[in-house]
């Protein structure tokens, strides 16, 4: 709809243009938003405020004359109102709102989507858990919140690849392979400690038993401070593997997997290392090589990238990474990481702009920690892994439904509390139910009108004058929405308006059911209206199985229906 109000100005903007009555040139952007107050119609635009200096006339002068220019959009709008100082509004004509239930008929699966971003190519990065240990609660939030935007994303015409970058090199993995082997050890009969700084969860435990499975007992009369790479390569990759699993659990899947050694193998941290010497970018430091980083934004500290050890650092192979996705021509690069990673944005940034890059194509966004509670009561550690809950504990309790839902439900920058008695509640108190009882509702409700002998009309222009109540106008302008919530979510990096909109949605739906149950029927006697009604309930049933689908969240046809509630 935005689009048909936009091509029309543009055309009557351009026919001013002709006649003299605005100057010539480019004309300015045409901003058409939906109305705040539904007393001001249904759009408006700014425009008059726009062109008021070009023309050297008021806002009001531009807009009356607007006004009168624009007319009824060749029958799409029922009124066209000027409102100062500046602003245009325009009423929809109801038959062309209702247009829409034709569209969701002939599109289907496909309603929705759109050409907004113009095939754009995004590299999508998100997870990147470092392989020590399972995924926890926070890292579910960010791989649900990377997984949603992506699907968003590629619905509004961008060409997305995901990508987990694996950081499999440097003193953390060092320390992995080391508590492998002490646990390795202790199992042995060795009496050994495993040391404060290493890593204490049981599950290394489980990991050192697999290990002795698969290596015998002949692998212990080695140096633990030079661990040959078996103990190393061991550990990460049944890491990773129970990191993959968890994620196909969970729905989630990579294009790619990028392992931090790939940057060493091909020589690429050496040769951005050396290009930054040659740019006089480093500079040694009591034998530590450090990269000015400040010189490109002062609020940042240089940074070494090479220990006076000779070691890279993280930081190092995370600007190699870095300019190896630039490298790969992608016009947008978006990183999504945890909120404790906001210190590190500025140096990066800084890092891509002294190798000639363009900063500004890397967007980097931040998802807040997840608090688990039950009803009012905090969740204590858990007592598998000792330190953490893992993500895997929450899917198993309350599902893999739920636990996205719950956690697109927030801004990815706000901090969220995750209620599991609720989550696991079959009522309309919680949210995810609710939204996937509403999709069951109109399956059943379709179901029974083709028992019945009813079966929903096809789209004609005498559809609109049965569906008069006024929240079915109401549902069919938000079902006209759903395209733009799309690009919208897709262009400002959200998902939480998507699960906004479904949760009203449903509201709007089950309000519309529960009010005229007695009344005006969906299922009645009028032949015609309930096939017109049931028309409704089909492009209803579409738009929220698509968007659910956006979430990768199920949409079930039959659900036992909740005590709250009465069938018709």
């Amino acid at each position: 709809m935005h689009a048909r109000i936009k091509e029309h100005l543009t055309s009557v903007l351009m026919r001013l243009q002709d006649a003299g009555e605005l100057p010539s040139g480019d004309l300015p952007t045409i901003d058409v938003i939906l109305a705040k107050q539904p007393e001001h119609g249904d759009f408006a635009t700014n425009i008059a405020f726009k062109l008021a200096p070009l023309a050297r006339r008021s806002p009001a002068q531009i807009g009356e004359r607007l006004v009168a220019a624009i007319g009824d959009g060749d029958g799409l709008f029922s009124s066209v109102e000027f409102a100062r100082p500046g602003f245009i509004n325009f009423r929809i004509a109801t038959a062309h709102w209702f247009s829409v239930l034709g569209e969701i008929a002939a599109r289907g699966a496909q309603f929705g989507t759109s050409d907004a971003g113009a095939g754009q190519r995004v590299l999508l990065e998100f997870v990147s858990a470092n392989p020590t240990g399972p995924l926890h609660v926070g890292h579910g939030r960010g791989a649900v919140v990377g997984d949603v935007l992506g699907n968003l994303m590629q619905a509004a015409g961008y060409h997305v690849e995901r990508e987990y970058y694996v950081n499999d090199v440097g003193n953390q993995i060092r320390l992995l392979a080391r508590s492998l082997y002490f646990r390795y050890a202790q199992l042995l009969g060795r009496e050994i400690e495993l040391p404060e700084n290493h890593y204490q969860g049981e599950y290394v435990i489980e990991i050192a038993q697999r290990f002795r499975e698969a290596h015998g007992d002949g692998q212990l009369d080695v140096d633990a401070d030079a661990l040959p790479p078996l103990f190393r390569a061991f550990i990460v990759d049944d890491i990773l593997a129970d990191i993959r699993d968890d994620l196909g659990r969970f729905g989630i899947g990579f294009d790619r997997w990028y392992q931090e050694h790939e940057l060493y193998d091909s020589k690429w941290v050496e040769r951005v290392l050396d290009k930054l010497r040659t740019e006089g970018l480093l500079y040694d430091e009591d034998g530590k090589m450090k990269y000015r980083v400040s010189q490109f934004d002062p609020n940042e500290a240089d940074r070494v990238v090479i220990r006076d050890n000779g070691v890279p650092t993280y930081f190092a192979s995370d600007i190699a990474y870095h300019d190896e996705k630039f490298a790969r021509g992608f016009d947008t690069l978006i990183n999504i990481w945890g909120a404790d990673h906001h210190g590190y944005i500025g140096r990066v940034r800084a890092a891509l702009t002294g190798l000639g890059h363009d900063a500004s194509k890397l967007e980097i966004l931040l998802v807040q920690f997840v608090n688990l509670v039950r009803g009012a009561e905090q969740v204590s550690m858990s007592t598998r892994s000792g330190q953490f809950v893992t993500l895997r504990e929450v899917v198993d309790e309350v599902g893999a439904d739920a636990t996205r839902y719950f956690f697109l439900m927030r801004k990815m920058d706000a901090q969220m509390d995750f209620d599991l008695e609720l989550a696991k509640k079959r009522s309309l108190e919680n949210p995810v139910f609710y939204a996937q009882y509403g999709h069951a509702r109109l399956c059943t409700m379709l179901k029974r009108g083709a028992e019945g002998g009813h079966q929903p009309a096809a789209f004609n222009s005498e559809l609109a004058g049965l569906l008069t109540l006024p929240e079915e106008l109401d549902i069919v302008k938000r079902l006209w929405r759903f395209s733009d919530v799309i690009a919208q979510c897709a262009a400002a990096r959200e998902t939480h308006p998507l699960v906004f909109y479904i949760s009203e949605l449903i509201k709007v739906f089950h309000g519309y059911f529960t009010r005229y149950k007695h009344t005006e029927k969906v299922i009645s006697e009028d032949a015609a209206k309930t096939a017109a009604r049931l028309h409704l309930c089909v492009a209803l049933r579409t738009v929220l199985a698509n968007g659910l689908a956006l979430l990768g969240v199920s949409a079930p046809e039959w659900m036992e229906p909740p005590a709250e509630t009465e069938e018709e």
